[in-house]
């Protein structure tokens, strides 16, 4: 499918949902848009999956019209459904039975059938605890079919569902709907519904501007010098994956440059977006065995594995990628300062878990690894125990580069952030510092990077270049002699020149002036004494 048929699908699904959420909250209608949009991915990979299992077996028209052919098969072998089902799970991991595949929900829908909300129900019930393994457990569990928002009653709930689903079937059937095209669908409407949720957008959502520079960065720098053969990734880690967006970009990349990638790694609290995340990586054709996604808190590191004791069995990641919420409060308790994680560098304010993010991230970044994270501008100039985790991270060695974002370019604020690039083995004896905040296109809603303001960024940091008023690579004396402050425009400034006054010229300028004065008024008076009029002085 080519990118403006992607994009006309996401329009056309996006434009159903403007068109029936009603009195809805975006938020709300989100979940349910897009969890059916996951069933129809599920269901048309299992079907070809099935298809491919039973070969000449596999019934190829229903006789009724409106069975699946999937359901006649199971109908008429009803004695090797569990081997087959069986084979299914060891193939796509996964069983959907034939009456809650997506073509028999559209049915239901087109006929509206008083079962529909039923079905519906019962199917999302077993995809969450019978079809996947236990990782993919509660998939569905904030899409609640009984909500009072789909309507007062059964039957005003079941009518709701049925114009939804009838629609999106119609919108899907104008599309090819393989991996790519439903994968860049749902992007594509988690996008939309971000622009309309404000500041919670910024909870699960990075711009994918933003999503490109960072996973430029992490994968430029996962390459051996120009005479040796490249570094394959093994493994990446967002410790605030939202929906996961930032990480499937990241391995699009490296997949792009090596052909393959080992494991993608996230970690989210919030239930709905950890939800989307899942789904998100299925959706965009990435196995079960390729991903792990933790549901939890990253502040305090609730994920088993990342609080193994054993430094040789912790795992340890060749690229880390991170938009954490900004400036967020927490609880940085006495019994936090013998945290592994910050006890080198010590704790990030109460106000402020900027730091506390950052230091998470770094402190499971491999030796040659690579991290970037987005930060707001505070944490480049603020006093106090920022401060000294600043200094203690720019006296080690390990800040890279520090480069500024345009305002406005987040659903979640307007304020101008910072990518922070960080590395245990920093080769360069000075920080490159990229000023890109003037570079940007206006947009009604939020500010635009184009593919020409990325390039530049992603350019200028690969080859650490120097442009007058764009980047600059310091000494780390001269950051010292700064009191370690990072403020970008310390560094960089964008603010033009004004032009040297030659105070020589123009006082023989002035002079020069002030003589055609006496020269014009001489000649007026002459003039005024012929008239006989009152001379001037």
């Amino acid at each position: 499918m080519t990118t403006t048929n992607q994009k006309q699908l996401g329009s056309t699904l996006w434009a159903i949902a403007d068109q029936l959420r009603g009195a809805m909250d975006a938020d709300d209608f989100r979940d349910y848009m897009l969890s059916f949009l996951f069933l129809r991915y599920l269901s048309d990979n299992y079907e070809l999956a099935a298809k491919k299992e039973l070969g000449k077996d596999y019934p190829n028209v229903s006789s009724d019209g409106r069975k699946v052919p999937l359901a006649l098969w199971y109908a008429n072998n009803v004695d090797d459904v569990p081997e087959f089902e069986r084979q299914m799970r060891r193939k796509v991991h996964y069983v959907i039975k034939p009456e809650h595949l997506w073509s028999s929900i559209a049915n239901l829908a087109r006929i509206q059938s008083a079962d529909l909300l039923n079905t519906l129900q019962s199917g999302f019930k077993y995809i969450e605890t019978e079809s996947f393994e236990s990782t993919f457990q509660g998939l569905f569990s904030e899409i609640d079919l009984s909500s009072p928002k789909l309507g007062r009653t059964y039957a005003d709930r079941n009518t709701k569902l049925c114009t939804i689903i009838q629609k999106i079937a119609e919108g899907l059937a104008e599309f090819s709907t393989d991996v790519d095209a439903l994968g860049d669908a749902y992007e594509y409407l988690i996008g939309q519904f971000a622009a309309g949720s404000g500041k919670k957008a910024g909870e699960f959502y990075t711009p994918q501007q933003v999503s490109d520079i960072l996973s430029a960065i992490v994968t430029l720098d996962s390459q051996e010098p120009s005479t040796g053969p490249r570094k394959r990734l093994e493994n990446v880690l967002d410790f605030a994956c939202g929906s996961g967006s930032l990480l499937l970009n990241v391995r699009k990349r490296v997949k792009e440059q090596y052909g393959t990638i080992g494991k993608i790694y996230g970690q989210e609290k919030n239930i709905t977006t950890y939800n989307l995340a899942r789904m998100n990586m299925l959706l965009h054709g990435v196995k079960d065995s390729e991903f792990e996604i933790h549901h939890g808190d990253t502040l305090l590191n609730d994920w088993d594995m990342m609080r193994e004791q054993n430094p040789a069995k912790r795992p340890s990641f060749d690229a880390i990628v991170a938009n954490p919420p900004f400036s967020y409060r927490w609880d940085a308790s006495t019994n936090m300062a013998d945290d592994v994680r910050f006890k080198s560098y010590g704790l990030a304010p109460k106000s402020a878990a900027d730091f506390a993010f950052l230091l998470h991230g770094f402190h499971y970044l491999k030796e040659e690894g690579v991290m970037a994270i987005i930060l707001p501008h505070g944490v480049l100039f603020r006093g106090g125990s920022e401060e000294r985790i600043r200094t203690k991270l720019l006296k080690d060695g390990h800040i890279d580069t520090v480069i500024g974002l345009p305002a406005n370019l987040f659903y979640s604020t307007g304020i101008p952030v910072c990518i922070l690039v960080l590395k245990k083995c920093k080769k360069p004896g000075d920080v490159l510092f990229i000023n890109a905040s003037e570079h940007f296109v206006k947009g009604k809603r939020q500010n635009q990077l184009t593919s020409e303001h990325i390039s530049k960024i992603i350019e200028t940091y690969k080859h650490r270049t120097e442009e007058s008023r764009y980047s600059r690579r310091v000494s780390m004396e001269v950051i010292e002699q700064n009191d370690f402050n990072l403020n970008i425009t310390r560094y960089v400034s964008t603010s033009v020149a004004e032009e040297e006054i030659d105070l020589d010229a123009v006082h023989a300028e002035l002079i020069k002036v002030e003589e055609e004065i006496r020269k014009a008024t001489k000649e007026h008076n002459t003039y005024l004494q012929e008239l006989g009029l009152k001379e001037l002085p």
